[in-house]
């Protein structure tokens, strides 16, 4: 593994990386309602406000890959994109969603500020270069069934196609059926390519078809595994947050309640200034 400098990656008026604060990327896994948007995106942004915290607020408007084909997907590309723009404009807040063809790279690139790929779709090529030929930052999740070093090749792809703002997610790997584990080496490896990297506290302790016609998913274990990678060292932190968690239409085993957001936080950017106060020593 080779040891890189790592550019802060430029995010509208925000930077990610070394020397940046603390990027979040957080909100419910699917778009529910605009109802529910609002509410998350108003808490979340006082939160970070009060902390000083980077936000962007994270919701897919369509979830492609659930488990059954009665599962809730989200509102639609047109609809979801609508309600993301006027998130954007009237609250004054970046956002994110994730493409999952090609044609909709260029219309998500009209009012997202990040196009993430999702994991499982990390290897598509096509996918990759319209999203990098839209000049938005690019995250790419780690898909569960490859090594982080398989991740060098969509650094390549975007590259090749003509972008330099890429961030790398890290959300766990396939361990066995139903279970994803997290080797902590995944960041550092990751964070060699040059660019900054994610980790995703909250599906990273799903548990993919573990509640047979959707994912179970473990929440307890959200803290002790935001910390440990924190102590390893990331620039941003992918959280799915739910007012009740348990009523969520998509995600909820794996989804942190929005009431214990701020406590878990102030946690994390303990661990955080530690951590930064050992490499400057």
């Amino acid at each position: 593994m080779k040891n890189v400098e790592i550019a802060p990656t430029p995010l509208g008026a925000l930077n990610v990386g070394p020397g940046a604060p603390l990027l979040l990327l957080a909100g419910p896994c699917a778009l529910e309602s605009e109802e529910l948007a609002r509410e998350v995106a108003e808490e979340m942004k006082a939160i970070t406000s009060r902390l000083g915290i980077n936000y962007v607020f994270k919701a897919s408007f369509d979830k492609a890959n659930r488990t059954s084909l009665s599962s809730y997907r989200g509102p639609g590309l047109e609809k979801g994109l609508e309600i993301l723009g006027r998130l954007r404009e009237e609250m004054s807040v970046p956002v994110v969603s994730d493409i999952h063809e090609p044609s909709q790279a260029p219309l998500a690139a009209e009012c997202l500020d990040i196009i993430q790929i999702p994991a499982f779709l990390c290897r598509q090529t096509d996918l990759l270069a319209a999203a990098a030929k839209t000049g938005k930052v690019i995250n790419v999740k780690k898909g569960q069934f490859v090594s982080p070093w398989d991740m060098e090749n969509a650094v390549n792809k975007l590259k090749g196609s003509g972008t330099e703002k890429i961030m790398l997610t890290e959300r766990g790997a396939s361990f066995g059926y139903n279970n994803l584990v997290v080797d902590m080496r995944s960041l550092a490896v990751l964070r060699s390519y040059g660019y900054p990297v994610v980790y995703d506290a909250t599906h990273s302790v799903q548990l993919p078809g573990g509640a047979g016609g959707s994912s179970g998913g473990q929440r307890e274990f959200i803290p002790p595994l935001a910390r440990a990678a924190m102590a390893v060292g990331i620039d941003g932190l992918f959280i799915e947050v739910h007012p009740d968690p348990d009523k969520a239409l998509c995600d909820g085993p794996n989804s942190l309640p929005l009431d214990q957001v701020e406590s878990l936080l102030k946690q994390l950017l303990a661990v955080r200034q530690a951590v930064e106060g050992v490499v400057n020593v």
